[in-house]
């Protein structure tokens, strides 16, 4: 198709832009052929209108699918250009945070400016030995990629390196040796990839300095050759370098350093050993403070000197070295702080005692005045004489830096010629990788000698760049058979042969430096005459006379003359160097006495190696031609010919490309720099590639994975089952040009721009048919809620009308209601008003006829009153005279109660403001209460006292007040009679007077008194309610302390709790750690032990050379090499004299120190885990003791009588035990046994039996009288917790209504009640208590006597006993007395639990006492065991010699009856017998020539373990210490020889890792120890070892099983790491999830199951094998476990490792098939029961893992999901995952950038570790429980096919 059509509506394009160099728009309209303008849509909202060019008419680059955005390789982008591979590169910088990224063959390299942990060991290993294109990009990817072409090609490799300063060249070419270094390791105990690595230190120290740009930049270029010998291990290393920067020595531009050597130098001044250099702070020299920045932040300089020292030392260079090299450097530091003074302008002086120059002096050891000298003189030779001419100042000055700066070269080629010295090998190298770490192309502001040089050597290694890209390419094309076409690239050869060849630009720059009057001027000039308008690579400046363009491959760069001379010459003068090489300082004559040889194939310059600075230095005016003997070849020469040996040596080699890129000019972390990062793709020659992949058919798939990824396009009747013609049917179909693809023999290669058309065609077909699912899907959602909205209508309507009918009747009622309202408000309102103006009339009337009889009454009073007036007046004037006296007789009345009243009151007053009142209410309340009380009921008298009183007068007053008012009517009717008792009147008025004043009085003082009462009515309720108040608070205080208290002690319970389990898994860990540590130290052990064995066989080889002519060797020789081992030697030395053996016979005994420690170490870490158990017991007791204080009693009396149960139980099962093997001895006994001896009347026998007998009687009563016990207890227990929740509920039931009696003073008093009741109590018990103790007393001594008599009857009949039976009797009657005195104390104390449980506790401590007794029991009948054995045996030779004693005589007087006599089988004893001779055969025959698979199959599980263990049971029978150690130590040596034979074999390692644990657990079951008995049968413990203590053995076998189980991981890991990657995550478990991308050069493994990849079954079938071959050799199953879950955490850790490293695995349908695949392997643990194995568990960061690629990645509360789901992963693997999550469809989104933020928010405070991937390598510690066997030995038969009929059974 054409290009043009791809060009359509919303189509993304790429256009220049200025600021960011290409900017992303959208087509708002199809394109058409003859358009000028495109208008187009940028993202930030604006429309264009984009002109085209009209003489090119180019379009717009257009933009790669989303999909393809974040590629691994540029390659496989659909678009090749400019603005693709910026983007690309920019997406995975920032948003992926990744800085590696394949361009084709080249790795561009990022610098990120920050650490990341992307290169620790871990990572080396995941990326050792995988496929360049299976990993995501790294520099460790490529450093891989060299050594495996390296080993497979037998081709030396090259790694180039190149890149700005600051980009990080120096940090990748370290990584890539550091990965040689740890993956190939060295062929010798020297450590070589320790001294490759070590020499990194010492040559960025004196070759790197920092600039504008880096901190650490190179400036110098170096070549280092890293040796390998056949089998690719290191040997060496070579190091070459280029154009070192001399210039920096003298001269630091602002914000830059100086070599760090010197500010290390002066940051460790104060050292004592450099107190002899007198250096300073950096700022004191001139040297070091031109660039005023002479500290690196985050750089600490004394620290960086001890590792430059150190790396000295490590590569062999001496501290007498080392210090010499120190020395030179102070010297050129004090050097440059020498000062001139003019005499003249021709000549200058140094001050006289010039403390810098005496200091150069001293420690150069030179004289002070010659070199004072000839630093400000110059000597002049002529053809006639020569003279000695004094030179400027400026030229002294000049001449002390060039000095300085000869005198750095040539210190800097001496530590290199050493540097190679140390790292030289006398091993023939065969192979080698080279790493170039070289400056990349520069340009600058001012350009001059260095950039010229820099940049005529990239233009060599591009030119070498290009021609390799081409080649590649070419051969890819024939590889697949398709036609070649020529591809145009661009060639640099001219601008090559414009710079070296003849009267080239250094040709004619080495003639000018000839010339004698040569200058900087005359050299442009020929410049211009050679080269301008003659070549097209060369311009002149216009407006400049001394500088010229030449055009790079890269970009023009322009150069200034001024300088090129004087650097091209490097001048110094001769005499200055002779008084250096007079020198008394033996190293500095060193430096300059091999000028000649600097100029050789291993070291690129004489005079260094070049020179020089960006800052143009002045010439010196000296005459040239007055340099040197030494100095006659020119920098630019020897640069060029040391460019010319790279050249060679690089076109010798396979290339391998690093491109460094520098993102910004500020070291900001993860900031990409458009304009810079194209500038330097343009430099480095990625574009380069990029056009050349572009020019031909950049994109290549398979035709398997073309079928899988395009198989949407296709249709049915398209599918055939030839998958290479099906492709080539539908490309013809999709794309008509056939010029734009070709088919290859196995890809499919299409031009640019041809994936991304079917891309989007499958992208339409995709959107198609989801477009029809969603119309679908969207009619029938519609529909539905069609017919939910139609249904939920209907039922609205049916409402709404029953709505609106229920409204219209309403209305109907409420019209008539209104109706009938209106009516009766109507008449009410008539009727009111009515009402209202009849009373308004009546009131009217009232009122006038009022008015008119009050006129007339008024009338009447007037008269009335006048005469009252007169007769009152007349009586007042009597009456004042009387008041007068009278009110000034009450006045001094009041005033004297007034003054008593004061008085009392401020009695009472001082009451309630005393201190003391308040200190009795506090003190004394019930006192005070009752005092108040009483006072109240005083005061309530007084009151009603005055009531009555009062009540008195009151009625008194009435009675006078009726008798007067009579007596007034009487009067007033005959007032007119009876004038002459007007006397009378006046009278009884004056007494009514005082009447009245006396009620007043009375009436006052009531009042008062009232007033009186109710104040202190309130006082007292005050008081009453402050004490309330007070008594609350006190309650709410005490309530809040209890709560306080009970929280407090449920936090320290919960504490303790979290604590103890915190310990407890701490101590777990401890232990697993310290378990892993030894098994890990024996892992090393027995590497050592190999390795020990091997050199001893190399000597072995290389002593016993063979001689002519045959020699006999003995047969046994294989077999007795193995005699000496470990633990032998010790026994040995004590038994017998040491043996000497000549080294060709035999086995030198090995090394035991090591052993010893390590078994004086699992001694100390078992007694470490012991003490750590002990300590976990007792804070498991301090908890229990915590909770048990806080629960009831009766819960305490519960857990003990369950504790005491559980004695009982145990002592139940020992007894059953005792009783058995006592049973079965008495079975034995009696088999053995001839009727002569075991006749009644033999004294043996009964005297045997009648122990057995009395012994199995008391076993049984005992175990009866237990039984009774335990029954008793259990019934007391129920009793007692009813009786005890009755007592208590009562009581608080007592105490609730008792606190709920009184009113509002009673919390007081019920205090005091309280505390009288409880008086009461305490009393009544007390006296229930003495009643009871005196009853218990009369009982104690009645059963005291009872007993009494008891015991002299126990002690009569033990007496009759024989002593061993009088111990069981005395128990038995200890437990029945026990029994009795329980059930007696049980009636007794029935009603008094306190009393009950102190009998309680008083019984178990008897029943302890009681145990103790059984212990002792126990060890007598162990005694009896060992007797009646003893006893068997006297017995069985008691029968032969009384058979040997009948004389024939008495034989046949005896009767003889007729008896049938059957043939009795042979009973044998489970032992194998053998010849000591036949040892070394039985062990070749067992172990060494021993087939696993036809014993696994035919013979019973660990036979041959059963057989060796019957041989020692057989030595420990003979009691032959010697034989018994012999065969244990033949035995582990020839165990061990098997696996160092076939260690690789995992049936073979499998088989003895079963035989080892089953010889060690039959060892461990028949070492006669309590501990391993319990689970043998009666025949199994006559079995036990009885002579020798095996347990030192024991351990040795166990160390040895412990190294079988990491070579048996060893083997496992190696078989199924091949099959992991493949079946786990690349291939397709479930077919057509995920969908193939189009991948770049370097392929991926296909995900497709072809013919001999791996999938999910190879795994789930080798799982299979594995298990089944364990189960067949009888494995222990915990062991099996163990084995499996450490499988499964390989699959797991190997899992995840590999999909975090590879970000095309990152995806949702690449998590759904790993959770499928999961799910498989947690299938097959259940079919084989091994769910709680823990493998599951290992498999938890895999699974959560899928899982987090399945999940939202979203909002914030997917964020917290995610937080809380990913419990297992760390936080570095979470937002990895994250960071590579890449979609695999156009219909997936990515994740963004702020979405991981957030995460690393929420996961800033978990600590995990920051490792990324997980230790593959990790072992678990094994353990090897002990697993008795129930199989008898007596019952083994050994099969004829093992050869072992040399032994026999016993």
């Amino acid at each position: 198709m054409a290009a043009s059509e791809l060009y359509t509506k919303f189509a993304r394009v790429w256009i220049p832009d200025p600021e960011e160099v290409w900017k992303s728009a959208e087509l708002l309209k199809d394109y058409k052929p003859g358009d000028k303008v495109l208008l187009l849509h940028l993202e930030e909202g604006k429309d264009l209108e984009y002109r085209l060019d009209p003489k090119t008419k180019e379009l717009p680059h257009l933009r790669n699918p989303d999909i393809l955005v974040g590629e691994n390789d540029l390659t496989a982008l659909s678009y090749l250009h400019e603005p693709a591979v910026l983007h690309n590169l920019r997406v995975r910088f920032i948003d992926s945070k990744l800085i590696y990224t394949y361009c084709g063959i080249v790795l561009v390299a990022i610098n990120p400016y920050e650490q990341l942990p992307i290169y620790g060991e871990d990572i080396i290993n995941a990326y050792s030995g995988q496929n360049m294109g299976d990993m995501d990009p790294h520099i460790f990817a490529v450093a891989e990629e060299a050594y495996k072409q390296m080993a497979r090609d037998e081709r030396n490799q090259s790694i180039i390196v190149s890149g700005e300063s600051g980009a990080g060249k120096t940090v990748s070419a370290k990584y890539a040796m550091r990965y040689f270094a740890t993956v190939s390791g060295s062929a010798s105990e020297a450590n070589v990839e320790e001294k490759v690595l070590a020499s990194n230190p010492i040559m960025e120290s004196i070759g790197n300095a920092k600039t504008t740009r880096n901190d650490n930049s190179s400036r110098f270029g170096k070549y280092i050759e890293i040796g390998f010998d056949k089998r690719y291990r290191i040997i060496g290393a070579n190091m070459r370098t280029y154009l070192l920067e001399k210039s920096r020595v003298v001269f630091q531009a602002e914000e830059e350093r100086n070599y760090h050597i010197f500010y290390q130098l002066c940051a460790s001044a104060k050292l004592p050993e450099f107190k002899m250099l007198r250096l300073g702070n950096a700022n004191n020299f001139h040297y070091t403070k031109q660039g005023g920045s002479p500290v690196i932040e985050g750089v600490d300089d004394t620290k960086e000197m001890a590792h430059t020292r150190q790396a000295c030392t490590l590569l062999g260079i001496s501290e007498s070295y080392q210090m010499g090299i120190f020395r030179i450097l102070a010297g050129i530091l004090h050097l440059g702080n020498v000062a001139f003074t003019s005499r003249d302008s021709d000549s200058c002086a140094i001050p006289p005692k010039h403390e810098p120059l005496s200091i150069f002096s001293d420690l150069m050891g030179v004289d002070y005045e010659e070199m004072c000298h000839w630093l400000c003189h110059r000597k002049l030779a002529t053809a006639t004489e020569t003279y000695i001419k004094p030179i400027s100042k400026l030229q002294a000055t000049n001449a002390r830096d060039a000095l300085a700066k000869h005198i750095y070269a040539k210190l800097f080629s001496w530590i290199v010629d050493h540097v190679n010295q140390a790292l030289h090998s006398a091993v023939k190298q065969h192979s080698f990788i080279g790493v170039l770490d070289i400056y990349g192309f520069e340009t600058f502001e001012i350009n001059s000698f260095e950039q010229f040089c820099i940049n005529y050597a990239n233009e060599k290694l591009q030119q070498q760049f290009n021609m390799h890209v081409f080649k590649l390419e070419q051969e890819e094309y024939m590889k697949e058979q398709i036609p070649w076409t020529l591809i145009d690239f661009y060639d640099n050869q001219p601008c090559i042969n414009l710079i070296e060849s003849k009267l080239g630009i250094l040709d004619l720059l080495d003639e000018e430096c000839k010339m004698p009057k040569g200058t900087d001027d005359t050299w442009a000039q020929k410049l211009y005459n050679t080269h301008l308008n003659k070549c097209a690579l060369f311009e002149k400046p216009r407006l400049s006379n001394k500088a010229f363009i030449i055009q790079h491959f890269a970009d023009k760069v322009e150069y200034q003359c001024e300088g090129f001379l004087e650097k091209n010459k490097d001048t110094v003068f001769e005499e200055q160097i002779k008084v250096l090489k007079s020198s008394k300082f033996k190293m500095l004559p060193e430096l300059f006495q091999d000028d000649e040889k600097a100029i050789s194939p291993t070291s690129a310059t004489s005079s260094g190696r070049t020179p020089l600075t960006r800052t143009p230095v002045k010439p010196t005016k000296g005459r040239p031609g007055q340099t040197a003997k030494e100095h006659k070849k020119t920098v630019g020469h020897q640069f060029r010919n040391s460019l010319h040996l790279l050249m060679e040596t690089l076109n010798a080699t396979t290339p391998h490309y690093v491109r460094c890129i520098k993102p910004n000019d500020f070291k900001f972390p993860f900031t990409f720099d458009e304009k810079r990062a194209v500038q330097q793709l343009r430099a480095c020659g990625v574009l380069e590639t990029i056009r050349i992949s572009a020019a031909g058919f950049p994109s290549r798939w398979t035709y398997q994975e073309f079928f899988s990824r395009y198989r949407v396009l296709m249709k049915q009747k398209d599918v055939l089952s030839d998958r290479k013609q099906t492709c080539k049917n539908v490309l013809e179909k999709l794309i008509l040009d056939k010029d734009k693809y070709q088919f290859g023999k196995t890809k499919i290669f299409f031009r640019a721009g041809q994936v991304a058309y079917l891309e989007k065609l499958r992208a339409d077909k995709l959107r198609a048919a989801c477009i029809r699912i969603q119309k679908t899907i969207r009619g029938w959602l519609l529909r539905k809620k069609y017919l939910r909205v139609r249904k939920a209508a209907i039922v609205v309507q049916r409402y709404v009308r029953g709505y609106q009918a229920r409204c219209y009747a309403k209305f109907l009622r409420r019209t008539k209601a209104a109706t009938i309202i209106q009516k009766f408000w109507r008449m009410y309102i008539v009727r009111k008003r009515y009402k209202i103006r009849r009373s308004a009339t009546i009131v009217l009337q009232s009122y006038l006829r009022g008015y008119l009889a009050r006129n007339r009454y008024r009338k009447m009073l007037r008269e009335h009153k006048a005469v009252i007036i007169q007769k009152w007046v007349r009586g007042w004037l009597a009456r004042t005279h009387y008041k007068r006296s009278t009110h000034a007789i009450i006045y001094l009345q009041c005033c004297f109660r007034r003054m008593m009243a004061k008085r009392e009151l401020k009695k009472l007053k001082i009451e309630a403001r005393s201190v003391e009142r308040y200190k009795k209410l506090h003190i004394g309340m019930e006192n005070k209460i009752m005092q108040l009380q009483r006072k109240v009921d005083e005061q309530n008298k007084d009151y009603k006292c005055l009531m009555e009183k009062l009540t008195n007068l009151e009625g008194i007053y009435n009675s006078e007040t009726e008798k007067l008012r009579s007596d007034l009517e009487r009067l007033q009717l005959s007032e007119e009679e009876a004038k002459i008792a007007t006397g009378r009147v006046l009278s009884l008025q004056e007494e009514i007077a005082k009447l009245r004043k006396d009620l007043e009085q009375t009436q006052s003082e009531k009042k008062s008194i009232e007033e009186r009462a109710d104040r202190y009515k309130q006082e007292t309720e005050q008081l009453v309610s402050n004490l309330k108040e007070e008594n609350t608070l006190l309650k709410q205080e005490k309530e809040a302390l209890n709560h306080l208290i009970v929280e407090q002690a449920k936090e320290m319970t919960e504490t303790m709790e979290k604590k103890l389990v915190e310990e407890t898994k701490q101590l777990e860990l401890d232990l697993n750690d310290e378990r892993l540590r030894y098994q890990n130290l024996l892992n090393e052990f027995s590497r050592l032990e190999e390795r020990y064995d091997d050199l001893k066989e190399e000597m072995t080889l290389m002593v016993n050379v063979p001689k002519p002519g045959h020699k006999r060797t003995d047969s046994t020789h294989s077999s007795n090499e193995s005699e000496y081992t470990f633990s032998s030697e010790i026994a040995e030395t004590e038994d017998m004299p040491l043996r000497t053996e000549e080294p060709s016979e035999k086995k030198v005994p090995l090394d035991m120190s090591l052993f010893l420690k390590l078994q004086k170490r699992v001694t100390e870490l078992e007694q470490e885990k012991q003490v750590m158990q002990d300590e976990l017991d007792r804070k498991e007791e301090q908890v229990l003791r915590s909770k048990a204080k806080e629960e009831e009693r009766p819960q305490i009396r519960g857990a003990e009588l369950e504790y005491e149960s559980l004695k009982r139980q145990e002592l139940e099962s020992e007894n059953k035990k005792l009783k058995n093997e006592l049973n079965e001895l008495r079975k034995a006994l009696s088999e053995k046994s001839t009727p002569e001896v075991t006749a009644p009347g033999a004294p043996a026998y009964r005297v045997l039996m009648e122990q057995l007998t009395s012994v199995s009687e008391e076993l049984d009563v005992r175990k009866e009288e237990v039984l009774i016990l335990r029954s008793q207890l259990v019934s007391q227990k129920e009793a007692i917790q009813p009786k005890n929740t009755m007592t208590d509920s009562t009581i608080l039931l007592e105490d609730v209504q008792k606190m709920k009696d009184k009113g509002e003073i009673a919390q007081a008093y019920i205090g005091l009640k309280e505390t009288n009741r409880l008086l009461e109590s305490q009393l009544q018990s007390q006296k229930r208590s003495h009643e009871n103790e005196a009853e218990a007393l009369r009982g104690e001594i009645q059963s005291l006597k009872e007993e009494n008599n008891r015991q002299q009857q126990l002690l009569a009949q033990n007496l009759q006993l024989p002593p061993e039976a009088r111990i069981e009797a005395s128990l038995q009657h200890e437990i029945t007395r026990l029994t009795n005195e329980n059930l007696y104390f049980e009636e007794l104390y029935a009603d008094d639990p306190k009393k009950y449980q102190s009998y309680r506790i008083s019984l178990y401590k008897r029943m302890i006492d009681l145990m103790e007794q059984l212990e002792k029991q126990d060890k007598t009948v162990r005694k009896l065991k060992k007797q009646l054995k003893v006893f068997a045996k006297k017995i069985g030779e008691l029968e032969v010699g009384q058979m040997e004693n009948i004389s024939p005589g008495q034989i046949i007087d005896e009767p003889i009856r007729p008896v049938n006599i059957p043939r009795k089988e042979k009973d044998f004893q489970g032992m194998l017998e053998y010849k000591k001779e036949d040892e070394q055969k039985l062990v070749k025959n067992l172990i060494l020539e021993l087939k696993p698979r036809g014993v696994a199959v035919n013979l019973i599980p660990g036979l041959p373990a059963y057989i060796l263990f019957m041989c020692v049971r057989h030595a420990d029978y003979l009691n032959d210490d010697q034989k018994v150690r012999s065969l244990l130590t033949s035995t582990i040596n020839s165990i061990k020889k098997v696996l160092k034979k076939r260690g690789d074999d995992f049936e073979t390692v499998s088989f003895w890792l079963s035989n080892t644990c089953r010889f060690l657990h039959c060892l461990k079951q028949y070492s006669g120890e309590e501990g391993f008995m319990k689970h043998n049968t009666s025949r199994q413990n006559e079995h036990c070892l009885t002579n020798f203590d095996l347990a030192e053995y024991r351990q040795v076998l166990s160390d040895l099983a412990i190294q079988i189980y990491q070579q048996l991981v060893r083997v496992l890991e190696n078989i199924l790491q091949p099959m992991i990657v493949s079946g786990m995550l690349e291939h397709e478990t479930i077919q057509g999830v995920s969908g193939v991308k189009p991948t770049g050069l370097r392929k991926r493994t296909s995900s497709i199951a072809d013919e001999g990849t791996y999938t999910l079954d190879s795994i789930l079938r080798q799982l299979n094998s594995f298990h089944s071959v364990m189960c067949q050799h009888g494995m222990d199953p915990e062991l099996i476990k163990q084995v499996v879950k450490q499988m499964f955490y390989i699959v797991g850790a190997v899992t995840l490792n590999n999909l975090l490293l590879r970000k095309d695995m990152c995806s949702w349908s690449k998590g759904m098939q790993i959770r499928y695949n999961v799910s498989q392997l947690e299938e097959w643990l259940r079919d084989k029961n091994l769910m709680n194995s823990g493998a599951k568990e290992t498999l938890e960061p895999l699974i959560q893992a899928a899982q987090l690629l399945q999940v939202k990645k979203k909002t914030d509360d997917d964020a917290e999901a995610i937080c809380s789901m990913c419990s297992a992963l760390t936080t570095a693997q979470i937002v990895k995952v994250l960071n590579l999550y890449t979609p695999v469809n156009e219909f997936e989104e990515r994740v963004s950038v702020s979405f991981i933020r957030t995460i690393q928010m929420r996961l800033r405070d978990r600590k995990d570790s920051p490792q990324l991937l997980m230790d593959a390598k990790h072992i678990f510690p094994v353990t090897f429980p002990f697993n008795p066997s129930s199989l008898a030995l007596e019952t083994i038969q050994i099969p004829a096919s093992l050869g072992l009929g040399f032994i026999s059974r016993v």
